[in-house]
């Protein structure tokens, strides 16, 4: 009886020790954030994921669980956003029409805007006093995460600063284009959509789906050809300017 006792109390020691509470937090995460969006009416200021965040932190803190260990626990996770990524082609191919014929727009458009996005965050980050790490982590908050944390691999950032700034970058950039492109009189959905692919990533991405299948569309070639940039173009300049 007392051996029994002994393997029940050492129970949730051992758990913590499996992928299983990771795996368990994040579901009821993703689950509560939803349920909460729809509950919210879907604003665009407090995406899913924002909620998502945020009960994961609520709960790694009241269960006082390390977040190295929940990290750990979750990386399977990590295996999925590529193959997610990917799977944005499949709405990509069935707007290709729309695409096609607005090819120069896109490729004139998108190099300038990549770049802007990496530059001005490294900008700020270093006028602010931000250190070479808090700096390489920033530069590609625009990119969905595979691609980003590929860049800080070369580059030297944190992933853990990453993942705030993608968070960050994402919900403003949802923001911003539910505030200001009323206002600015812009309403076709091809260009909402590849303005919310470039700046805001996954997250913008989402966003755009909410709109039309076009916008979506044009916001996953918007996030794709990103990342395929700047995971060209950022790791060179920052060897060239960082001297690295």
């Amino acid at each position: 009886m007392t051996e029994l006792v002994q393997r029940w109390q050492a129970l949730p020691a051992h758990l913590l020790d499996t992928p299983l509470p990771a795996i368990a937090i994040t579901l009821l995460a993703f689950m509560l954030g939803t349920r909460m969006f729809r509950l919210l009416k879907q604003p665009s200021w407090c995406p899913p994921v924002l909620i998502a965040s945020a009960v994961v932190a609520l709960l790694l803190w009241g269960l006082d669980i390390e977040f190295s260990r929940y990290r750990e626990g979750a990386a399977w996770l990590m295996l999925l956003l590529g193959p997610a990524t990917v799977a944005l082609g499949v709405p990509l191919f069935q707007q290709f029409h729309h695409i096609r014929a607005l090819w120069r727009p896109v490729l004139l458009t998108l190099p300038p805007a990549a770049m802007l996005a990496a530059g001005y965050a490294a900008g700020l980050a270093w006028a602010l006093g931000a250190s070479r790490e808090v700096i390489a982590s920033l530069a590609p908050k625009s990119v969905t995460a595979p691609i980003a944390l590929g860049i800080i691999d070369q580059t030297g950032g944190s992933a853990s600063v990453l993942m705030g700034g993608l968070l960050a970058t994402g919900v403003a950039t949802t923001l911003a284009v539910s505030l200001f492109a009323p206002r600015l009189g812009i309403h076709d959905e091809r260009v909402l959509g590849f303005v919310l692919g470039i700046n805001g990533h996954a997250i913008g991405t989402v966003r755009a789906f909410e709109i039309s299948p076009t916008a979506g569309a044009f916001a996953s070639l918007g996030m794709g050809l990103t990342g395929i940039f700047t995971a060209l173009f950022l790791p060179l300049a920052w060897h060239l300017i960082a001297g690295q």
